[in-house]
């Protein structure tokens, strides 16, 4: 095993823990009643089990499904493939999961800019489209003859007319860069603190305040492809109550059940792969002593690494 840098905190698995950490997981080889499944994590491949959930025990689904790009996940690969193999691939998980969504149920899928057509066409079949989350994710490789690809869209959907929405819970704080005042020398719409001058916002589909895991932050692992916990908690937050049941079908590093156990949320996850599942259960274990969730405090979010505390390590 390489030796880790001083400041590198990337989660690992050591191998006298591997065992243990997947006998924490299950496994469905008949119909499952809901109480007898969720806050686990199953470790098996999506088509193998998905007949087995109960019918509509989810309030909030979450995917993050993988992109139309060829890559390496563990001990598996998913190629790129034709535009219409993938919108085919696509909706043949989504059609497997509509009979799991209560009627009040919220979706939201993860995808990039190629795939992002795909996940709309399918999503619109089964339920109404709400809005496109795009988020500027602050890493990605530069080209010599084409814009940097450094974004990623969420679609949001719903069953059904009646869903759950808190955009109190969501509201972002931003620092105040003009702090206008009333003619009585009051603040205009916004606070002063020990923290400084800030103004609470609504929520936008544009998300610019997000840190992608790197190996000075706890919650980072060597998934390629692993969702920040505060992009999670944004649409754990908004579109769930507490003790709402939380999905994930493809669970990877295991963030959204994290984020769920996290913010008072129940949880159920499928994952394929061994070392992913150990990873996830791992991650579960430490939230019981850890809660935190990066650039998340007191009931709001912060701007890209301008919360004191928890206050990013210069990269070097």
């Amino acid at each position: 095993m390489k030796t880790k840098a001083p400041y590198n905190r990337t989660l690992t698995v050591q191998k006298e823990e591997e065992i243990n950490l997947l006998q924490q997981t299950i496994s469905l080889t008949k119909p499952a009643a809901l109480e007898a499944i969720k806050n686990n994590i199953i470790y098996q491949d999506f088509f193998s089990c998905v007949d087995f959930l109960p019918d509509n025990f989810i309030d909030l689904l979450i995917v993050d499904p993988p992109y139309n790009l060829s890559k390496k996940f563990s001990d598996s690969k998913f190629s790129k493939m034709p535009d219409q193999s993938y919108e085919s691939y696509i909706d043949s998980w989504v059609s497997k999961l509509v009979r799991c969504l209560n009627k009040t149920a919220s979706i939201y899928v993860c995808c990039d800019w190629q795939s992002s057509k795909a996940i709309q066409t399918v999503l619109e079949k089964y339920f109404v489209i709400r809005n496109r989350i795009t988020w500027e994710r602050e890493k990605g490789r530069g080209s010599l003859i084409n814009w940097k690809n450094c974004s990623e869209d969420i679609w949001f959907a719903t069953v059904s007319k009646d869903y759950y929405f808190d955009v109190e819970s969501v509201k972002l704080k931003r620092k105040v860069l003009a702090p206008y005042k009333t003619k009585d020398g009051d603040p205009k719409d916004w606070e002063e603190s020990d923290e400084g001058k800030h103004r609470l916002t609504h929520p936008s589909n544009l998300w610019t305040d997000i840190t992608i895991p790197f190996w000075s932050m706890p919650e980072n692992t060597e998934h390629p492809t692993q969702k920040p916990e505060k992009l999670i908690a944004k649409l754990i937050l908004a579109s769930s109550k507490e003790n709402d049941l939380v999905f994930d079908p493809f669970l990877g590093s295991g963030t959204t059940a994290v984020v769920a156990k996290k913010l008072g949320r129940n949880f159920l996850g499928i994952e394929q792969e061994k070392t992913y599942c150990q990873i996830t259960v791992k991650r579960l274990l430490l939230s019981e002593e850890n809660r935190t969730i990066q650039g998340y405090s007191n009931g709001y979010f912060w701007e890209r690494n301008s919360l004191v505390e928890q206050k990013e390590p210069t990269r070097t």
